[in-house]
């Protein structure tokens, strides 16, 4: 059991799929830390689907990639449309082996995988049902409160991770800005049984009246998100396999819709996402469009580089300072990247009624020697490095 007397190197609070990952890294590079999430199981439900083959890098050095490809869909292959009407298909297999492909996996069963991974390695690493209440910094620690079945505890941390999502409690605990603006862009999704014939593919269809995407999923289903003129409350089946049928011609048989769901989409970055002893990862730093399926990916990205920079801090404590300062540049360049991609990607699919040029440079993206780059982009290939 663990004591919570004993201070830790590393507090996380936010026990999600960025949170869960980031103690694994801990856990792989020798530091220790405790990750305090309020909710007692992964949050049901689909949600973000696609990991990238960034990320499936990232987990193969812990040894969960093929956990994870045995639970998921691989696709490798997307087919874009205007209208109902072939543009041409972009492929993945010719980019970096062995993760040539985004794999498709509901959010609920990435957590629980994690948290399995998470609790093999260390059982006593991740505290359920953990409400913080009060976070209070000194010079060289940070002291966190919180209630745990009916019990208040409180320990101390040499530095505090909030990654705790959008309305992180730990960002507005350290007073940190959370600065941006929403788009006008506004979808609906759901995920129905599938009855299409583009079997492990992704389809993109980019009609005037605006987008629609399609992914399949584990158990024979598939995700289709519908761009909408306005939001939505309360959306039906019946108001998004019409918008489907209505625009490409597609049934969709929704006797067995397992979600369904409205979303407004917004970029908001954390400014600074380091400040003194408190850093941020994932939603908390930054929220971007999920066109595109590129957050919960990023996220993971700035865990191993934090649990990277950490493992310099705890060798070299004088220029703590100087490598924070590194890392926040290195997470605020891959997130202006994934800003920009996300915001192509929304662009692209709005509805127009001019689609001419959209559709020619859809298919000259789609042709040597442009494709091979967009496939790298769409798999978010260079999003720590590139300009793009």
């Amino acid at each position: 059991m663990r004591n919570f007397s004993e201070p830790y190197p590393i507090a996380v609070v936010g026990g999600g799929p960025v949170g869960l990952y980031l103690g694994l890294c801990l856990e792989q590079v020798g530091i220790s830390y405790i990750v305090l999430e309020q909710r007692s199981a992964p949050r049901p439900g689909s949600r973000s689907l696609g990991i990238h083959p960034v990320s499936l890098e990232l987990f193969d050095e812990l040894g969960l990639a093929d956990n994870f490809i045995r639970n998921g869909i691989k696709i490798q292959q997307g087919h874009a449309f205007t209208n109902n009407k072939k543009l041409g298909s972009l492929s993945f297999e010719d980019c970096p082996l062995p993760f040539n492909f985004i794999l498709a996996l509901p959010q609920h069963r990435t957590e629980s995988l994690l948290e399995k991974a998470l609790t093999e390695r260390n059982p006593d690493s991740l505290i359920r049902n953990a409400e913080v209440t009060a976070i209070t910094e000194h010079n060289q620690k940070i002291e966190i409160t919180f209630k745990r079945n009916g019990s208040t505890n409180t320990i101390e941390s040499a530095y505090l991770v909030g990654c705790d999502g959008k309305n992180s409690l730990v960002r507005k605990h350290a007073g940190i800005s959370f600065k941006g603006q929403p788009y006008p862009d506004t979808y609906i999704m759901g995920d129905f049984p599938d009855n299409s014939d583009f079997g492990s593919d992704a389809a993109i269809f980019l009609c005037n009246e605006g987008l629609i995407e399609s992914f399949p999923l584990p158990d024979d289903r598939r995700r289709w998100v519908v761009k909408t003129a306005e939001y939505i409350n309360d959306v039906t089946p019946e108001q998004l396999t019409s918008k489907v049928l209505h625009r490409i011609g597609h049934t969709i048989d929704d006797t067995q819709t397992s979600m369904l769901s409205s979303f407004g989409v917004q970029k908001l970055v954390a400014q600074p996402i380091v400040k003194d002893r408190v850093i941020l990862a994932g939603d908390a730093a930054h929220v971007i469009s999920p066109i595109g399926g590129q957050g919960m990916n990023l996220g993971w990205l700035d865990a191993q580089d934090l649990a990277d920079t950490l493992t310099q801090i705890f060798k070299n404590d004088f220029q703590a300072r100087s490598i924070l300062n590194q890392y926040q540049k290195r997470r605020e360049h891959a997130v202006k990247n994934a800003i920009r991609r996300a915001e192509m990607n929304m662009k692209l699919g709005r509805a127009t009624k001019s689609p001419f040029w959209r559709n020619r440079l859809i298919s000259l993206m789609l042709k040597a020697p442009l494709s091979q780059l967009m496939a790298n982009i769409f798999t978010m290939r260079g999003i720590e490095r590139w300009l793009i």
